[in-house]
């Protein structure tokens, strides 16, 4: 028995308890305080998940630290796309270093998916940390690219489309966020995966998609489609360069960040 379908036994289980009443009935109440000791929180929550299935809950704990334990034990009572954590930044306003690709790929993702009914998950866990940060505009431009085998495409599209997404160029690909072209080929290191990823074309159409090794370059798993997230939240598009550029003007004590 998968932890995924036997959630649905526990959560049957657990309505059953007068002590959850209040998470039954959340639709009907402006709210409701329930103490979990920690150990229980997941399932708990994986029921609420069961009863209010049409929402996506958030839940906000005090830590990253906490929030990736408990995204973790969600993802044993619920399937795994249904439970996304939401990070927050590592940096501070103007400290002139930017936020982890992966957080900043990550956080994309989660704002592309709650904006569809179809792809939205069914819980969000997320640090009171990253509720406090401010949301970058244009969330229309975190429209992912999406890449399956006998696709057809415009090479020179897909470049484009990547460096708009804040992927850099580079002539090996190495680390997240950056992208590479040889010829018909194609690696680009999403910001969300584990591993880069190889498009090999034959003319228009998308022949093979596989990953490959950092290490040696070499292919390993083919895989059939690819989802590239965006690798940076503030998207440089006209929008964006015509505020940077009024705000050098009327904040030039940010006029080094702006330009």
């Amino acid at each position: 028995m998968s932890f995924p379908a036997s959630s649905a036994r526990l959560a049957t289980l657990l309505r059953s308890g007068r002590t959850l009443e209040a998470l039954a009935d959340l639709d009907g109440r402006a709210n409701s305080v329930l103490a979990v000791p920690e150990p229980a929180r997941a399932f708990v929550l994986a029921s609420a998940v069961h009863d209010h299935k049409a929402k996506t809950l958030l839940a906000v704990v005090p830590t990253h630290g906490e929030a990736e334990r408990l995204t973790s034990d969600l993802r044993a009572f619920l399937e795994h796309d249904d439970v996304e954590l939401f990070p927050a930044w590592e940096t501070l306003p103007f400290e002139r270093v930017s936020p982890g690709i992966e957080t900043m790929g990550t956080r994309s993702r989660v704002r592309w998916r709650l904006r569809s009914v179809d792809t939205r998950p069914s819980i969000v866990v997320a640090p009171v940390k990253a509720l406090l940060q401010q949301l970058a505009p244009w969330a229309d431009a975190l429209e992912p690219l999406r890449i399956s085998v006998g696709d057809q495409v415009d090479l020179n599209g897909v470049i484009a489309r990547l460096a708009g997404m804040g992927y850099r160029r580079e002539y090996q690909v190495e680390h997240r966020g950056e992208f590479a072209v040889r010829g018909s080929i194609i690696d680009v290191y999403p910001s969300t995966e584990d591993a880069p990823v190889r498009i090999d074309t034959w003319g228009d159409d998308v022949d093979r998609l596989s990953e490959f090794s950092v290490a040696d370059q070499r292919s390993s798993d083919d895989i059939q489609q690819v989802v590239v997230h965006a690798a940076r939240e503030v998207v440089p598009n006209d929008a964006a360069r015509e505020r940077v550029a009024k705000l050098v003007g009327t904040a030039p004590w940010g006029r080094e960040q702006w330009e």
